[in-house]
């Protein structure tokens, strides 16, 4: 009897793909394997010690401990706001435009829950971070795909992207609601101009939908790239919503703690289901977060710099060991064409055999859309000495593919 009971939510998430790689590499490590761990988005490093040093003062202050505003405290969102106004000189409304979230992740699943009406569609760009679709569709809405174009340096093709995005609207029915944009990229790093964003809340406006924005890794760009916002432009909150996160910029990704600014309409829908489903952060992490956001911005650009570095020695290691990438601007990963004598495997069955023979773990990118095949994520979560273990260990793993190719 209870077999029949069906969870039509449950059945509507494929597989997750990652779940295998993690399997992996969990039974490698109990049989003692030494695993290199890219996989995964979770930096290595200490939250920086003055964040540190405000969560301990808090937690023993007594009046911490009870429930605290599911939309954030008050100083918290008006850090958020004057973050905003020192960075991109955008004014938000702490009260009406700005909330804080438990990490960008549960963000876009409750905002994808409070705003999708059944069969609402969105459009996302594959490949992307699979919350960006799967929110909507745990919501009752559908995902419409379009390929993500860039070039080899990670630069969209602009033109490109704006063309796709024309076709998901022609003639469609019914219209796309929403279009999730998210840049630096995950999983490709691929970044955009200040005129993209320009174009599409234009476009946002003639053809009536919401942009979400996603800027999780805007801190973390090199070579004199620096993240543009939506928010910038004219009229954006009229149309769109961004995220951010702690995560990466101040090595918080357990803490918790994103936020979402912008259009009243979606902020204020995000505030009132978040009312009903959670009490909020603990106070203690946001009095915290409070001082990240304020206080002495140094410990981001020495994050920043460490990544910078360790994507300089990647490459070089890599490149050595018969592995051709290609430098990016920005974020904490690096998205690599699987080797031309491995390609034919496919990145998920490269990334399982790459982890189980070579002890090097990268996330496959048929696991962030139909446009990821090809490619694997690394994640710049070792440091100089591993990434260079890894890399001997993939030239072995290699030469098996380049030997049967020269036969």
């Amino acid at each position: 009897m209870f077999d029949e009971i069906q969870f039509d939510r449950i059945r509507r998430l494929p597989k997750y793909v990652f779940a295998e790689v993690n399997d992996l590499k969990m039974a490698e490590r109990r049989a003692g394997a030494d695993v290199i761990d890219f996989s995964m988005g979770n930096p290595d490093g200490d939250t920086p010690e003055h964040i540190r040093d405000k969560m301990v003062e808090s937690v023993m202050k007594t009046k911490t401990q009870g429930y605290s505003q599911s939309k954030g405290i008050y100083k918290l969102r008006l850090a958020i706001c004057d973050w905003y106004k020192r960075r991109y000189d955008v004014e938000l409304d702490p009260e009406t435009e700005a909330v804080a979230t438990m990490g960008s992740k549960e963000g876009y699943a409750h905002l994808a829950y409070a705003i999708t009406n059944p069969g609402d569609v969105a459009v996302v760009p594959d490949p992307t971070y699979p919350i960006h679709s799967y929110a909507f569709i745990l919501a009752g809405g559908s995902v419409q795909k379009m390929p993500l174009i860039f070039d080899e340096d990670y630069n969209v093709d602009e033109d490109a992207f704006f063309e796709h995005l024309e076709t998901a609207f022609k003639d469609a029915f019914p219209k796309p609601k929403y279009v999730v944009v998210n840049f630096p990229h995950n999983p490709s790093t691929a970044t955009v101009t200040p005129a993209f964003y320009e174009r599409i809340v234009a476009m946002a406006k003639r053809e009536r939908f919401y942009v979400i924005s996603d800027i999780a890794y805007g801190d973390i760009t090199f070579d004199g790239y620096k993240t543009p916002s939506i928010m910038s432009v004219e009229g954006a909150k009229d149309v769109a919503v961004e995220s951010f996160t702690l995560s990466k910029s101040y090595n918080m990704a357990g803490w918790r703690v994103g936020f979402f600014v912008g259009n009243k309409k979606l902020i204020g829908a995000l505030q009132k289901i978040k009312s009903w489903l959670d009490y909020g952060m603990f106070t203690p992490i946001q009095v915290a977060a409070t001082v990240a956001l304020n206080g002495d911005q140094s410990c981001v650009d020495e994050i920043t710099h460490k990544y910078d570095i360790r994507q300089d020695v990647l490459i070089d290691a890599f490149n050595r060991a018969g592995w051709p990438v290609r430098r990016n601007r920005a974020s904490m990963f690096v998205w690599a064409k699987i080797p031309d004598c491995a390609a034919h495997l496919g990145s998920l069955e490269f990334a399982k055999r790459l982890l189980v023979e070579a002890q090097v773990a990268v996330a496959p990118g048929i696991g962030f859309g139909e446009y990821g095949e090809g490619y694997v994520r690394i994640a710049l979560i070792e440091n100089d000495k591993r990434i260079r273990q890894a890399a001997k260990n993939i030239k072995q793993f290699l030469k098996q593919f380049e030997e049967k190719a020269d036969a």
